[in-house]
């Protein structure tokens, strides 16, 4: 059987078990912001995990998250939890709210936290485009929060505006960074990202997906993209 990490019982609800891992349904209420969302249970856990978070028009059960999760789960051992942003908690459909970011960065604190508790080993915090973005904004102004930020199509400006970029807290980066960043993202080039990165002191990485959008995970690309998101996870951060 699938080893439960230490969460309240009542917090937990089995929706699937497989030969590899289980998932778990999560609402954690003890606190502001809720935490809500899947846990993905390894059958040989290592001790770490991994939080990660959608965009700003998806939730955390999205093709790209869900798939992930289950390598890192499976390839890694790895505990993860795949959390809805407070703003998607509060409206299932739909951008974030106007002024929402601030509560959504403590949304990704407190996933952290819960994850935190219930492991041995380190904790990272992944999120795909406005998430990932977040996940940076927090670990700029909190350099001891996790171990590592895996970012997926980091939303580096606005399609067809290249001049408006999100980079001003990129110097006060410290945590290791691995982007992951599609060939054909209007929201970045892989050219301005090489550039934007510059920026950034922390050891940092940039792995280009060719053929790949800002969804990354599509008909257009490889079937075995998670696994090779995992590779290059483990080799940078080992």
């Amino acid at each position: 059987m699938p080893r439960s990490i230490s969460l309240p019982a009542d917090c937990l609800t089995i929706i699937a078990v497989s030969a590899e891992i289980a998932i778990r349904e999560i609402t954690d209420v003890s606190a502001e912001p809720a935490v809500r969302g899947f846990v993905h249970e390894p059958v040989k856990p290592t001790g770490d995990g991994l939080v990660l978070t959608h965009g700003a028009g998806a939730n955390c059960e999205s093709k790209l998250l869900v798939a992930l999760a289950q390598a890192f789960a499976d390839i890694a051992g790895f505990t993860v939890l795949r959390c809805d942003l407070p703003f998607r908690q509060k409206r299932p459909q739909g951008p974030p709210f106007p002024g929402s970011a601030e509560t959504d960065r403590k949304g990704l604190q407190r996933a952290v936290e819960v994850l935190n508790k219930s492991l041995s080993g380190k904790v990272f915090l992944g999120g795909h485009s406005y998430g990932g973005r977040q996940a940076t904004m927090l670990s700029s102004d909190d350099h001891q929060l996790v171990a590592g930020l895996l970012l997926l199509s980091y939303p580096l400006h606005p399609p067809r505006k290249p001049a408006e970029l999100r980079t001003n807290h990129f110097p006060k980066l410290r945590t290791p960074l691995l982007f992951v960043h599609g060939a054909r993202d209007p929201f970045g080039s892989l050219e301005e990202m090489n550039s934007a990165l510059q920026l950034i002191p922390a050891r940092h990485m940039l792995l280009g997906i060719a053929g790949a959008g800002h969804e990354l995970l599509s008909a257009k690309t490889s079937a075995d993209l998670p696994q090779q998101i995992v590779e290059a996870f483990r080799e940078f951060f080992c």
